[in-house]
């Protein structure tokens, strides 16, 4: 595998997702049965949305930017027909230029800041409303220091080792716990630690699915306070292992996009359409 390959298999901007545990709890307490979070929407091949309206699907904009063409995606296991896809006009993809310095300099500092610039949101459409699978609730209040629940199919590993960036990307479905360290403007972040200073059921995104669910609880039902989005690389990203304990990964906040969700789905603007 080239190391420029590598890079794009890291989940900086093409992968990011999932669920990696810790090393010292049965992978069995992580998984979860594929109904415990309906909203849930699988896009083709790997990436989730969220259903938060009977027509509409939000997602990573990069979760779906590098597909030909996107007719169908799976909600509740059913197969739902696309209308249109609606991306953020300050979504930015990831230039080759960038990568290719980074990876000949082995410093991945401007390449994360050009990340972190980017609004990877996308609005999807579907064809006809859902009846059958009610919306999840977007969540656009305080997230410092509150926990928050991370749900994916993607790659799973342990913080201990990390995971292979060649491995699986749909496996079943798992859940996990974390803490919000920072939260502001489009990001919610938050950090994997390790024993004994996890959460019973510490997590964080791996492999595979971006644009799935970061919830928070909400009295009796959890709400979607972001999506997963990228994986912070300090240093050389040829020797970078994701889903290792200590690393930081970023979620899209929802909050910070909830006017432009809900004029985009009052109007149906196709700007910035795919």
């Amino acid at each position: 595998m080239s190391r420029l390959a590598l890079f794009l298999l890291l989940g900086v901007t093409c992968n990011a997702g999932a669920v990696v545990v810790r090393d010292d709890v049965d992978d069995a307490r992580y998984r979860i049965a594929a109904s415990a979070f309906p909203a849930l929407v699988d896009m083709p091949t790997e990436g989730h949305g969220v259903l938060i309206a009977p027509q509409w699907v939000v997602t990573a904009a990069h979760a779906i930017a590098w597909q030909p063409r996107m007719n169908v995606v799976v909600l509740d296991g059913t197969p739902r027909a696309v209308a249109k896809i609606i991306f953020h006009p300050g979504y930015k993809k990831l230039p080759q230029a960038l990568i290719d310095a980074a990876m000949k300099s082995g410093d991945a500092s401007t390449a994360m800041t050009f990340i972190a610039s980017s609004d990877d949101i996308a609005l999807v459409k579907l064809a006809s409303p859902v009846t059958d699978v009610t919306p999840a609730k977007i969540h656009a209040g305080a997230l410092d220091g509150n926990t928050i629940r991370i749900i994916g199919k993607g790659a799973t590993a342990t913080g201990a080792t990390g995971h292979e960036p060649t491995g699986p990307n749909r496996t079943d479905l798992r859940h996990a716990f974390n803490t919000v360290s920072s939260s502001k403007d489009r990001w919610l972040s938050y950090a994997f630690d390790s024993p004994p200073d996890a959460l019973p059921l510490e997590g964080m995104a791996g492999n595979g699915d971006s644009g799935g669910p970061v919830l928070i609880a909400i009295g009796d039902q959890w709400h979607v306070a972001g999506l997963t989005s990228w994986k912070h690389i300090d240093g050389n990203p040829a020797s970078f292992r994701p889903g290792k304990y200590g690393q930081i990964s970023h979620a899209l906040r929802l909050g910070h996009y909830l006017e432009w969700i809900k004029a985009t789905m009052s109007t149906g603007s196709t700007s910035g359409a795919d």
